[in-house]
């Protein structure tokens, strides 16, 4: 277990030096901006925990180098790609600013920074709401699922599937929903922001789902070419939806740009080291239902961030929701293997 998680390990001891010169450099202390960065990284390994669940998943069809690539070229677009540079361009987009006037101002200026960041906010989780809200739909609304765990329910939904685009149908109900509850300034950008949400996730689902069906139909027992670049660029997406509301839950600790990267840059680490360990132990084969608490969890808190376009709703609840169903799905699985182990 300890091999998995050595380059995280490493990644925390690097991480909170760096948070301690950064301390020093501003002429504040170290200890509380090590401190400061250690709990960005906890919140964001809190609140993406289904994510590695959901990343395992996928990542189990992928041939070895894609799986690599993945956790190594995977964590540069993370941490840098995903948790940096994609908030810092959804800000000049909407604050009509350049890029490199945004860095400028991330670094030199945090408060003004933080302030355009929360005049996007609602058009930041309406995107990344949407499109985890689709994943949480194309997930159970699917006619072939064959494992349910909370049965009544999952059935039920699977159901609707033979409805023609009813993931579709549903998507735009909630944001028809969300929009309508918004302030009038801000329906226009919202609604073209979980527009995009949509359709982004449509786009690369329908790559990945073709290139998967044609590697399949080739007789390749794993995901190569490509197919694995598909996926492979299927799940950075998602990370960048899950990265969202940790960015942003991040300044409720902190302005300082470089302490939320690097806290933020550690629980990513962590996350993909957890995503390896599941993928290696085969541990969704083993807890057959800890893949739909995941979904489950990922449907909650797509609900949560677009709640939170409306009306602020703390940290606490995204991540207590994420631990809390993968807890709750875990320990069913666990006992479900105790009962089907009896004679």
């Amino acid at each position: 277990m300890l091999k998995h998680f050595k380059w995280s390990l490493i990644c925390v001891a690097v991480g909170l030096a760096l948070a301690y010169l950064r301390g020093v450099e501003v002429g504040q202390p170290g200890v509380a901006f090590m401190f400061t960065a250690f709990a960005i990284s906890l919140l964001e390994v809190a609140i993406s925990f289904d994510n590695a669940v959901v990343n395992a998943h996928k990542l189990e069809k992928m041939d070895k180098i894609w799986r690599r690539r993945f956790l190594t070229w995977g964590i540069f677009v993370a941490v840098f790609g995903m948790r940096f540079l994609f908030p810092l361009l959804i800000v000049a987009i909407f604050a009509h600013l350049s890029i490199f006037s945004v860095i400028k101002i991330a670094f030199a200026n945090p408060d003004e920074y933080v302030k355009h960041l929360h005049e996007t906010h609602a058009a930041i989780v309406s995107f990344g709401g949407m499109f985890l809200l689709m994943l949480f739909l194309k997930f159970f609304i699917d006619g072939k699922k064959e494992i349910h765990w909370i049965g009544f329910l999952e059935r039920g939904v699977k159901k609707l599937s033979r409805v023609k685009f009813i993931s579709e149908i549903v998507a735009a109900a909630v944001l028809g929903t969300l929009v309508y509850f918004l302030p009038e300034s801000e329906r226009e950008v919202c609604a073209v922001s979980g527009a995009v949400g949509v359709a982004l996730f449509l786009a690369i689902d329908f790559i990945a789902h073709f290139l998967e069906s044609r590697h399949i139909g080739e007789g390749a027992a794993k995901l190569t070419g490509t197919a694995g670049f598909a996926m492979f660029m299927y799940l950075e997406l998602i990370d960048a939806s899950f990265s969202l509301d940790g960015v942003l839950g991040a300044f409720a600790f902190t302005k300082d740009i470089v302490v939320i990267i690097v806290g933020l840059g550690v629980g990513a680490m962590f996350v993909r080291s957890l995503t390896l360990v599941l993928v290696e132990k085969q541990t969704l084969s083993k807890l057959k239902y800890l893949t739909n608490g995941a979904y489950w969890a990922i449907g909650a808190l797509s609900l949560v961030m677009l709640r939170s376009a409306v009306e602020e709703v703390p940290e606490a609840i995204a991540a207590g929701l994420s631990i809390g169903v993968i807890a709750i799905s875990l320990v069913h699985s666990i006992l479900e293997n105790g009962r089907s182990a009896k004679p």
